[in-house]
């Protein structure tokens, strides 16, 4: 048997000036008796189009009109909404109910065609994200990787200073390679160390949008076969600029007057100096990590260059520095506040005395001084300054951290910084105590 299905009455076809005099309706009968309620008014021209009128909201004398088809799909009777009246037009409506029965027609679900837009727009709308939202998303991330606050605020240093006035509040899908070209000319062969940096950072977060799909396509960032075609090799263009450093027969005279100095700042600098500690590391220094009995300063992990734990063997000038200050904070050099002193302070110290040198500085002369003026071998004296070398020989060394014959190498060291080099006996290398392993 033939399912028959009611097809919607055409209707008289209304026209603008009779469509715009259209209303909600009143409630005839019932318990709602004389109240306004919505209705729907055929227009014409379209079998099934209709113009819904409701009545306007309390304290509001406007009310709303839009347009609705009803047209079977299949087996459904669906109503479908074409848009608010007057902003679609008679016209436009009667155009946009012919094509979806054109569709419906064709075999197309109207339903299903708007959902796939929807979802479309809704995916657009998903991508459409700055290279600012990103980067600082992955900030977050990475500041739990980095081991200190310094790095996080370097990195953050070179988002708001290098990169976001160029790249900061572009959809990170429109990001192009003339973008990030524009972005690292200026600085690639005057600040070539810093432009590199701001070039990798750049492109991992890139890579972090490829992967979430906010951009399709390669990484403009990238340097092999990409970006070194347009710039020069790093290499060649960068001017290596080390750390100035005293030398090291001024050491001892420098030590004698920064003795002298009371100072948070000044003692911070002796003690760094005595220990070859980086600036970092001794401005971080806590009463925690020292351990009195057996003279041994244990700096954890976290605050290393390298992110392996550091054992330091105090010397008896390094220990008398330690108990001549207060514990009244946790930090053992604090500023005036209890708080870590500035990156800057030690540094201070020197140039006040007239010596423009840095903290590092310090530890390429305590370098210097043992390659040139002891016989310790090279694994002392680098596990002294906690650098790693990736040598099987060295690893081992450092496992068994050499902590004895370091603290003869620092005691040796506190010696010089006291007393100076002893009497040239006539060779090359002066031989204090340290002995070839």
């Amino acid at each position: 048997m033939l399912r028959v299905v009611k097809m919607p009455k055409l209707g008289i076809e209304l026209s603008d000036i009779q469509v715009r005099r259209l209303k909600w309706g009143i409630t005839k009968t019932g318990p709602n008796a004389g109240k306004p309620r919505p209705i729907l008014h055929a227009v014409g021209g379209v079998g099934g189009l209709y113009l819904q009128c409701s009545p306007p909201v309390a304290g509001n004398k406007t009310f709303a009109r839009s347009w609705l088809l009803k047209t079977p799909v299949g087996n459904a009777r669906p109503e479908l909404g074409l848009g608010p009246y007057p902003e679609v037009t008679l016209a436009s409506a009667r155009d946009k109910a012919r094509e979806i029965k054109e569709q419906i027609r064709q075999g197309i679900d109207p339903r299903a065609t708007r959902r796939a837009a929807r979802s479309a727009v809704i995916r657009e709308q998903a991508k459409a994200v700055m290279f600012r939202d990103v980067a600082k998303t992955w900030v977050m991330k990475k500041s739990k990787e980095l081991k200190s606050a310094q790095q996080v605020q370097k990195l953050n240093t070179h988002l708001t200073k290098y990169i976001f006035p160029h790249i900061g509040n572009m959809l990170v899908g429109d990001i192009q390679r003339a973008h990030i070209l524009a972005m690292l000319t200026p600085i690639w062969e005057t600040k070539t160390e810093t432009a590199t940096r701001v070039r990798g950072t750049v492109e991992r977060i890139l890579d972090v949008a490829g992967a979430e799909g906010l951009r399709t396509g390669d990484n403009p960032a990238r340097w092999k076969g990409n970006l070194d075609l347009s710039l020069p090799l790093p290499s060649k263009v960068s001017t290596v600029k080390h750390h100035a450093a005293m030398a090291v027969q001024d050491i001892p005279e420098f030590m004698t007057q920064l003795a002298q100095k009371q100072t948070i700042g000044a003692m911070g600098l002796r003690f760094g100096i005595l220990t070859a500690a980086r600036s970092g590391e001794v401005r971080g220094a806590t009463w925690a990590e020292i351990d009195m009995d057996t003279a041994v300063w244990t700096i954890d992990a976290n605050r290393m260059k390298e992110g392996k734990s550091h054992k330091v063997p105090l010397c008896n000038a390094a220990i008398d520095i330690l108990k001549a200050l207060p514990r009244d904070h946790d930090l053992i050099f604090p500023n005036r506040n209890g708080d870590r002193l500035s990156d800057v302070t030690l540094v201070k110290v020197a140039k006040d005395m007239g010596h423009a040198v840095t903290q590092h500085g310090f530890r390429s002369s305590f370098r210097t001084w043992a390659q040139e003026h002891t016989t310790y071998a090279d694994e002392v004296c680098e596990l002294a300054l906690a650098h790693v070398n990736s040598d099987a020989s060295r690893a081992a060394y450092a496992r068994s951290e050499l902590i004895d014959k370091r603290r003869l190498l620092m005691n040796d060291w506190e010696q010089f910084c006291k007393y100076g080099l002893p009497e040239d006996t006539g060779d090359n290398v002066v031989a204090m105590a340290g002995k070839r392993l």
